[in-house]
């Protein structure tokens, strides 16, 4: 009895060891999986009954009785693809005609179909491992071909091996393992180890720098394909800086803490108007996508605060993005943490919070008579503008490192509210008549960059110009990117763009007009 004892222990041990040193390996690699290999939990269709889980990997079927008329396919919903390596095994099933493919930095149509970069997949092997334009441009790598698209779509394509012995590579029947790595505008394809397929694409009207990742199940006779160990790795990105963008979940009412709709256009400009950087948006609270983060080169939370804010149960996650240089930004009650290792790690971070009980937030009209020079301002003039401006943040000892970027002095009667954790104190009150800072720069020690805005109350703010300006240039600058010398450019949103996506219902009373009122007050 004492010997199988013995035996037990070891087993038990030498797994844990194992398991361990695996988790390590993976962590290491960098890649992490997307599908948990039991549920198509993150994972979509239009027509969800052509796909199921079996075995352990993700199922698309047709059959006689339940034929497919057209391509479906299964989308990612957790996030989506940019510079980046994915690694999976598949095999098909059917008659030769059999055909799928895995689609990356794609875009799904109202229909449901998915186009844009397709790594190939089929039975006969005529396509296997060639990449394909879904929807698009046709193909555009043969399997054994490098093609390099010019910037007017001009194709060029060469050889990179011989096509039979590469399928050869390839098992027909059973699984094959599939890697697929985007850098900038360079696509590789390799099966089983081996390169089948690279595509250089500068084309500038149809290349795609990021999309969804989708896999399809094609129309045609009755056939199966099946998908496992799906996993993704984030790759820092060959040509911008990456922003991560945490929108939190609904909050107030109709048009005032909007987050997901205000970083929804402010993600939008930033994409159409800075070719230098990519902004990546997860609405509606924390990322599900384990990668969220993996090569971001900055992070910014538009939330709630409080012990509601979305990094409470990320600290450690975020610290240690902060402790690799990663660049940290909070917007208006995102600036708010409890005190104590939670606000440690905010003043660490960007320098600067809301501590309760110390802090305020009033509704007031700020008057920015003068802006220090920095690149967050540049092509930003002194303005004015109401809203719900938090002052008296906590900031590093002698404000170390931290650059005040909006200063004004708050009117007398927002100073005479009551002792509260939001309303007042004694040292507020105290300070009638002195300027205070609702909008800070930070430079870490350890070189990254923080900022903090305690602004951002109304979602029509974002229709004046020089408000979103400052905003635009900050979540650039937090990147680590050069602020352009007039600041970002952007078009102020029409009334149809700040109505839209906002978390509440328009009130029943409400109308253009009102829409336009709101606009007009905070020019």
């Amino acid at each position: 009895m004492r010997t199988n004892y013995l035996l037990l222990v070891c087993v038990v041990l030498f797994s844990l060891v194992a398991f361990i040193t695996s988790a390590a390996i993976a962590e290491e690699d960098g890649f992490k999986p997307i599908f948990d290999g039991k549920t198509l939990n993150g994972w979509k269709a239009l027509d969800m009954s052509h796909w199921s889980v079996d075995d352990g990997a993700i199922t698309g079927r047709s059959t006689q009785q339940h034929p497919l008329k057209s391509n479906q396919f299964l989308v990612w919903q957790f996030g989506e693809l940019d510079d980046f390596e994915l690694k999976l095994k598949y095999r098909i099933m059917g008659t030769p005609g059999a055909n799928s493919g895995v689609q990356v930095r794609s875009r799904v149509g109202k229909d449901g179909h998915v186009a844009g970069y397709q790594a190939d997949i089929d039975k006969a092997g005529q396509w296997a491992g060639a990449l394909y334009d879904e929807r698009g441009r046709g193909m555009l790598a043969k399997r054994a071909q490098k093609t390099v698209i010019d910037v007017d779509g001009k194709k060029t394509s060469t050889s990179i091996g011989d096509s039979a012995a590469l399928m050869a590579n390839i098992n027909k029947d059973g699984w094959n393992e599939y890697h697929i790595k985007a850098l900038g505008n360079a696509i590789t394809l390799s099966i089983n180890g081996k390169v089948t397929a690279q595509v250089v694409d500068q084309d500038v009207k149809n290349k795609d720098r990021s999309g969804v990742l989708a896999l399809q199940l094609h129309a045609g006779p009755p056939m199966a394909v099946q998908f496992k160990d799906i996993q993704l790795k984030r790759l820092k990105m060959a040509e911008r800086k990456k922003i991560v963008l945490v929108a939190g979940p609904r909050s107030h009412g109709y048009g005032a803490h909007e987050h997901n709709a205000g970083w929804l256009m402010l993600a939008k400009m930033l994409n159409e108007n800075m070719p230098t950087i990519q902004a990546v948006l997860y609405t509606n609270g924390w990322p599900k996508d384990p990668t969220a983060f993996d090569n971001a080169d900055a992070v910014a939370m538009y939330c709630d605060g409080g012990g509601g804010h979305v990094v409470m149960r990320h600290l450690e996650q975020m610290d240690k993005l902060a402790k690799k240089g990663v660049g940290i930004a909070c917007y208006h009650y995102g600036v708010e943490i409890p005190k104590g290792r939670p606000g440690n790690y905010l003043l660490d971070w960007i320098g600067g919070y809301f501590e309760t009980h110390w802090s305020v937030n009033p509704h007031w009209k700020a008057d920015f008579k003068k802006l220090p020079k920095h690149q967050i301002t540049r092509g930003v003039k002194p303005f004015s503008i109401d809203d719900e401006w938090y002052y008296h943040m906590r900031f590093v000892k002698n404000m170390k490192n931290v650059t005040p970027i909006l200063t004004a002095v708050p009117p007398e009667n927002t100073r005479k509210r009551g002792d509260g954790p939001h309303s007042g104190n004694p040292t507020v009150r105290a300070r009638v008549g002195m300027p205070e800072h609702v909008a800070w720069a930070y430079e870490r020690p350890d070189g990254g960059r923080g900022f903090g805005f305690t602004g951002g109350h109304w979602h029509w703010s974002w229709s004046n110009n020089v408000f979103r300006k400052l905003v635009l240039n900050s979540l650039v600058w937090i990147t680590g990117a050069e602020v352009p010398p007039n600041g970002v450019p952007s078009k102020a949103p029409s009334i149809e763009e700040l109505e839209a996506n906002q978390d509440y219902d328009q009130p029943g009373n409400w109308n253009r007009k009102k829409t336009q009122q709101m606009i007009d007050k905070f020019k």
